[in-house]
């Protein structure tokens, strides 16, 4: 295997040697040069074009945003942010994902990371997965689809997140979705273009550490008509709301009356992760008497392939895939589709018309 080329960009030498040092001990991964600060990565990377570049969310002169749109802009790369666990630090990640990033992950301790070897094979993971991500699914987000707008107009309320009564007269109605690498921006394209009528709560299993789901939960919820938030132990879910499942928590549902309530709980990691689509989607198909909208976007693995085979065991589920086109890591859509239980391939930019279209079936 050909090796992946990589620039590594932190205004900290210390840290620049670790990243350097750990992403070195792969043999598919050849460190070719470092910035010191966000003009030098940009002035690097048109130079020595790698195949992907680390970039330090803070820079002094050009912080890694800035440099981060320049580069998509004259150099598109895959890139995978590093970034810290502030506030501030997970709110730039989420942008940044927005303008292009591939990836982020967090350093363990801050700016300056003495134990970044606890996350060194997580490192190596993203770096490959980065190399290999598809980068031409342009970030800004599309229009609202024909059949969203006719929805809207049907129901005028909806844009003042006004819920209005199912009418759907067979019973509830549920909305799943999965996702991974790439998802922050999929979830932008998707959430974003949902009417805040509709007819069915969404629980999204996003794979992220604790701390950039809120982030994640509160962008959304700032663009999106719909209620987007991160959800809570015990909260009984509402139609018209999203709710993100919280970093380090499985996300688990149950019914209580005629209500789906979460459950949230730090059980064992499935597939690696937690939360997991796997454990989202199994504990919803215990679930009688609700239809289910499972969608699988772009992500590493297989996660939520599994649970996608016990939903259509047990219920009426539609399934939808993101196709390989949009995905930044065709990686869970590809193992749905394996299954032969996926309803509907779409890009990413028709997926919530394709939701609304099924959310409005009547049959």
């Amino acid at each position: 295997m050909k090796s992946k080329k990589v620039l590594v960009a932190d205004d900290s030498a210390f840290m620049r040697k670790l990243i350097s040092e750990c992403l070195s001990e792969h043999p598919d991964i050849e460190v070719i040069a470092s910035a010191r600060n966000g003009y030098d990565a940009v002035k690097k990377a048109l130079e020595l074009k790698p195949d992907v570049i680390t970039l330090d969310i803070e820079m002094p002169e050009m912080g890694g945003l800035e440099a981060l749109k320049l580069i998509m802009d004259k150099q598109p790369c895959p890139v995978v942010m590093l970034s810290s666990l502030t506030k501030e630090g997970t709110d730039t990640t989420l942008k940044a994902m927005e303008m292009g990033a591939v990836d982020f992950i967090a350093k363990p301790s801050g700016t300056i990371s003495l134990d970044l070897h606890k996350i060194k094979d997580i490192l190596i993971e993203k770096v490959l997965a980065a190399a290999k991500a598809n980068i031409s699914m342009k970030p800004e987000i599309a229009a609202k689809s024909a059949v969203i707008e006719s929805f809207v107009q049907t129901n005028p309320d909806s844009r003042d997140r006004m819920v209005l009564p199912s009418q759907n007269k067979k019973g509830n109605k549920l909305v799943l979705i999965a996702t991974s690498t790439g998802g922050p921006r999929a979830l932008h394209h998707v959430i974003t273009k949902l009417p805040a009528a509709l007819l069915a709560p969404i629980v999204i299993v996003q794979h992220m550490p604790p701390g950039f789901t809120k982030s994640l939960a509160d962008r959304l919820d700032s663009l999106s008509d719909i209620h987007v938030k991160e959800a809570e132990d015990g909260e009984i879910l509402r139609k018209g709301t999203a709710y993100i499942a919280p970093g380090g928590h499985h996300l688990k549902l149950r019914k209580v009356g005629s209500s789906i309530v979460a459950t949230l709980d730090q059980t064992n990691p499935e597939g690696g992760h937690r939360p997991a689509a796997n454990v989202t989607f199994r504990s919803a198909a215990a679930i009688h008497r609700v239809e289910k909208i499972a969608v699988i976007m772009t992500g590493m693995g297989t996660d939520g392939a599994d649970g996608l085979i016990k939903l259509k065991e047990t219920g009426v589920v539609k399934a939808i895939a993101e196709s390989k086109e949009t995905c930044v890591v065709y990686g869970m859509p590809k193992a749905a589709v394996a299954t032969h239980l996926v309803d509907e391939i779409v890009p990413v930019n028709e997926i919530a018309a394709t939701i609304v279209k099924y959310l409005n079936d009547k049959r």
